[in-house]
């Protein structure tokens, strides 16, 4: 039997999914018609799931080192420009929705060596809808289900952010003088995601990018003295703060699976370019085991603002119809920017979120027991 608390909770995400989709049918001019993606507004389901099990995940991007042209899905691309030296590729030219298992592997690997993949262009891989969402996300690994965002009714493995005019589902910390909030996606889990593909359904006219970061050039900035200290440390990321927001009756209210902390490496390394790459956030990166609070939070505060600041490592993604964006969240962050606001329009974007491997640690034989 349900509980008072689960009752108000169920209750409240279901007022929350009515009223969205009754605005969303309302807002409209009578000329433009019905939003497009109405069926894929935030939906805030009563499920309720166990903790995530441990799961072996082969990258698929191993495979496509094997290949004697692992760039191949580039080949009739009419436009091929990188966005930094560092960080960020932008693809013109090349339908996603058409590659087949060999390209997807390509995909998978020019992600893991440029971080960030940008494709224009890809109405039809947008058009295609959420079960062909599915199918393209599990070839790169097993689907996460977000354990308190909204998502389209009957497809819990797409994550969905959105913000209009009245309402916002989104996890945004109000209480700053900025709306930048860096980090990794769900780092808290114990296997987070890898290569992972997100697009704006309806976005502003201006405003609303995302910046990205490379983990690996913020530690390369690093002396090489501070970097063998870091990859001898582990930290905390946690869930409890997220959904304790949602707890709180925002977002949607909901907690489908109950929070947890897990203790990852502060240096990883990528599986399949061997790369190293600093692994903290300051969205969900707590505490550094084994060094006292002061000397915790003195190391993460400077790697937080070495994050935030390094604007000669970041790379910003402007938003334009039928974009498509693929990052690898073990060698990057990033972060929305809520420059819109005032302006009341929507922002609907949803996200495939393929999880990898536990974060190896850079330091072979560092335990990552707490």
């Amino acid at each position: 039997m349900a509980t008072a608390t689960e009752t108000i909770s169920n209750l409240a995400s279901s007022t929350a999914t009515l009223r969205l989709r009754r605005q969303a049918e309302g807002e409209n001019k009578p000329t433009d018609g019905p939003y497009r993606y109405a069926h894929l507004l935030p939906h805030f389901s009563a499920d309720r799931y166990p903790l995530l099990e441990p799961f072996d995940h082969v990258d698929p991007g191993v495979r496509a080192l094997a290949l004697p042209s692992p760039r191949a899905f580039l080949d009739n691309a009419t436009r091929v420009d990188e966005l930094t030296p560092n960080l960020g590729t932008e693809v013109t030219g090349v339908n996603l929705a058409e590659l087949d298992s060999s390209g997807r592997d390509q995909v998978a690997l020019e992600v893991a060596r440029r971080g960030l993949l940008v494709f224009r262009d890809q109405q039809d891989f947008i058009d295609r809808g959420p079960d062909f969402y599915r199918e393209w996300g599990r070839h790169f690994g097993r689907l996460h289900i977000h354990p308190t965002s909204g998502h389209p009714a009957g497809y819990p493995e797409v994550h969905l952010v959105y913000r209009d005019a009245n309402s916002t589902f989104n996890f945004e910390i109000d209480e700053s003088i900025t709306t930048t909030s860096w980090h990794s996606d769900v780092s808290y889990e114990l296997q987070p995601p890898g290569l992972t593909t997100f697009f704006l359904l309806s976005s502003p006219d201006t405003g609303g990018d995302t910046l990205f970061t490379s983990q690996v050039s913020i530690l390369r900035r690093l002396s090489p003295q501070f970097i063998a200290f870091l990859r001898t440390l582990k930290a905390v990321h946690s869930g409890i703060e997220q959904a304790d927001f949602s707890r709180s009756g925002k977002r949607g209210a909901t907690v489908r699976r109950e929070p947890v902390e897990h203790v990852h490496p502060v240096v990883r390394r990528h599986p399949v370019t061997g790369e190293e790459a600093l692994y903290v956030n300051r969205q969900f990166t707590r505490r550094i085991v084994g060094l006292k609070r002061e000397e915790s939070e003195t190391i993460l505060k400077f790697l937080f603002d070495h994050i935030d600041k390094s604007a000669d490592n970041q790379a910003r993604v402007k938003w334009r119809p039928n974009t498509v964006v693929l990052w690898d969240n073990r060698i990057t962050a990033h972060t929305a920017i809520v420059d819109f606001k005032e302006t009341g329009e929507r922002r609907h974007g949803a996200r495939i979120t393929p999880q990898a491997e536990r974060p190896i640690p850079a330091l072979d034989g560092l335990d990552l027991s707490a």
